[in-house]
């Protein structure tokens, strides 16, 4: 069993997007909370399946530390 971390952000056609940060490419979208979050684990275990065992080491091995944000002019 594996933690994995899950960003969640507003889509702005309605729903919400979910990407993980460790595993490239890896994201998906629901149209509830609870949707994308299944759908997330979903996608993570499908994502997982594509891999060899040595890049799925590798991988995992990543975490992230935080998400900070920053404040520019646009």
């Amino acid at each position: 069993m594996h933690d994995f971390d899950v960003v969640l952000l507003e889509d702005e056609t309605g729903g919400y997007v979910a990407t993980v940060p460790a595993l490239p490419g890896c994201h998906t979208q629901g149209d509830t909370l609870a949707e994308v979050m299944e759908n997330a684990k979903e996608t993570i275990d499908l994502y997982l399946e594509t891999l060899t065992v040595a890049e799925k080491k590798d991988l995992l091995k990543e975490k992230v530390v935080g998400i900070q944000k920053v404040k520019v002019l646009a």
